[in-house]
């Protein structure tokens, strides 16, 4: 997920079914303060607890943690989560409450209700996502001390992620130089920058969400470089870092674009490009998954690869390893 930088004209919301929406809905802004305790930005409106909710909206839907409810244009969501519970997880927990049951539809939607929750857990931006990182950080680096092997049951949402983060930093040197692409909120880019002797470099296409990442690493001390570009351009010289991540980046991607993303990683890693895809029987749509892959896209795509040695294998869901000869 990113924090856009524009937005989508048209959503279908649960039951109901939306059309152009006014000239006032706003880009995604994650530094956007409160107005009156609520998170609105023309499409959506997100209030914490027990706050009011007018007495003509009509709600649509009650689930464990929301209530949904339509004003005029916007979706209103009501939200009950404790500061406790802002983390990472967050991403599933909307997902399996509103979105996978249709209540609502669209990853730009999910994004705008996703950054309103995590605003109207503190009482001003900054603090809001200081809580987000800082609990998502401390519960990854629990999560990753007991992630069980890939055939058990992962209780802990972010339980996976951690073995994932994990597995990408036992591949790469600890004096490597580093470039990940489609960082989103750069988890795993802060766990590799703790590494002394490494110098890590975050991308995302989401200039929101770069500059997010940017002042949260500066807030927590850590030696995190930031680049905003497309995966598939990246704006660095030819063998200019030792290695690139593309780790649960290429599902958001179209073919096309993921061949030109590959062969930009190739272009620019020195020694190693590394690439990890969810293995999905369909693809989420609220996360902005495009498509399912499978060890057969993996393969195609180093077979498709010449001037480099590659390997396939299988940890939660599948990577591709490309080394240079």
């Amino acid at each position: 997920m990113a924090i856009a930088d524009s937005v989508t004209r048209a959503t279908g919301v649960g039951p109901v079914t939306v059309g152009e929406w006014p000239a006032e809905v706003s880009p995604i802004d994650p530094f956007r303060p409160l107005d009156d305790g609520r998170y609105c930005d023309g499409m959506v409106s997100v209030i914490a607890g027990d706050a009011d909710v007018s007495a003509v909206d009509v709600r649509i839907v009650r689930t464990a943690h929301f209530e949904l409810w339509r004003h005029g244009w916007q979706l209103v969501v009501r939200h009950r989560m404790t500061p406790d519970d802002i983390d990472d997880a967050l991403t599933t927990i909307i997902n399996d409450e509103l979105f996978g049951p249709g209540w609502v539809t669209g990853s730009e939607m999910f994004e705008r209700i996703f950054t309103g929750v995590v605003l109207t857990s503190a009482v001003t931006p900054i603090d809001a996502w200081l809580l987000f990182y800082r609990n998502s950080l401390h519960r990854y680096e629990a999560a990753a001390t007991t992630a069980p092997e890939p055939a058990a049951a992962a209780v802990d949402a972010l339980a996976d992620f951690a073995a994932i983060h994990r597995h990408a930093d036992e591949l790469i040197p600890l004096d490597a130089t580093v470039l990940e692409l489609g960082c989103c909120f750069g988890f795993l880019s802060l766990r590799l920058a703790r590494a002394a002797g490494r110098t890590v470099i975050a991308s995302d296409l989401s200039a929101g969400t770069v500059g997010l990442l940017q002042v949260v690493a500066g807030r927590l001390g850590l030696p995190l470089q930031t680049l905003v570009a497309d995966a598939a351009r990246i704006p660095r010289p030819d063998n200019s870092v030792d290695v690139v991540l593309l780790v649960h980046l290429l599902e958001h991607l179209d073919a096309d674009h993921c061949r030109r993303a590959i062969d930009e990683a190739l272009r620019v890693a020195s020694r190693r490009v590394i690439i990890a895809v969810p293995y999905e029987d369909e693809p989420t749509p609220a996360f902005g998954h495009l498509w399912t892959l499978r060890e057969d896209d993996l393969r195609a795509w180093g077979a498709g690869t010449t001037g480099w040695t590659w390997s396939v294998h299988e940890y939660y869901g599948g990577w591709l390893v490309f080394d240079r000869p």
